[in-house]
């Protein structure tokens, strides 16, 4: 058995944490390899910081393509092979003309769940603008939606699976910038990184409203380093890169913001 209540130590998504622990435990009984529905970014850095320590799982995470946000969890047994290809996901074209019509992210998604299913069931949602959007759902749901959602807004729409060679990826698009900097605190890289002032970074901090690595963090004066990543709901990421000490002692911070 593993160390549950260890594992479920100081973390948020408790519910979700305690679910693939379950997972994991049948994975190490049967000697298979066991998938998890899609988790949220803070969920899955939760997942691989509470099991990083642990030496008889492996874990991989995949969501259809490298840059995507909602991945599932395949969870095997140190000994067995474990590879991307054994994350179950099936891709779908929602094609409609939205021309005169335009719909959102949340319009597709509010579509999907329309239908009755559940969030955890669906990963990411690619909107293609007048032509509709392309969805990542877990296999077993493709059947289901061709037949469910007929609709998206007042635009009828026609579901189709396709291969993950046709997903239509766009870039992030990124902003480089430097900073100089007295220290390495939150709130200071975090300002200069999202270009607000710092007394309004240290409130939406001290509000909860902004994660380093994944993890809610309300101080201020925490010391973020390279590589970190700090997020703001809304607002996009800052990733922060190569840091290095100037003659006068202050921090030169290369930063990469992600809009």
């Amino acid at each position: 058995m593993l160390p549950r209540e260890d594992l479920l130590k100081g973390v948020e998504n408790r519910d979700t944490i305690a679910r693939v622990i379950d997972q994991a435990e049948q994975a190490i009984k049967t000697w298979e390899v066991v998938i998890s529905d899609f988790l949220s970014p803070p969920e899955l850095a939760e997942v691989q910081r509470s099991f990083s320590r642990l030496t008889e799982i492996q874990l991989i995470v995949w969501g259809g393509y490298p840059q995507a946000e909602r991945q599932r969890v395949a969870i095997a047994r140190a000994e067995i092979p474990l590879e991307p290809a054994q994350v179950q996901l099936a891709a779908l074209d929602i094609a409609g003309n939205f021309l005169f019509d335009s719909a959102t992210h949340r319009d597709f998604l509010g579509a999907i769940l329309g239908t009755g299913i559940v969030r955890e069931k669906v990963g990411d949602i690619i909107v293609l603008g007048e032509r509709g959007a392309q969805a990542i759902v877990i296999p077993e749901l493709v059947e289901f939606l061709q037949t469910n959602l007929k609709q998206v807004r007042s635009v009828p729409v026609q579901i189709e699976p396709i291969p993950f060679e046709e997903l239509k990826i766009r870039e992030p698009k990124k902003k480089e910038l430097t900073t100089v900097e007295a220290s390495m605190r939150l709130d200071a890289i975090a300002s200069a990184g999202f270009g607000m002032s710092r007394s309004k970074m240290a409130d939406l901090i001290s509000a909860g409203d902004v994660r380093v690595n994944w993890k809610e963090t309300t101080s201020t004066s925490y010391s973020v380093k390279s590589g970190d990543l700090i997020a703001i709901r809304g607002k996009g990421r800052v990733e922060v890169g190569e840091v290095m000490v100037t003659k006068k002692d202050r921090y030169r911070v290369q930063l990469t913001r992600f809009v």
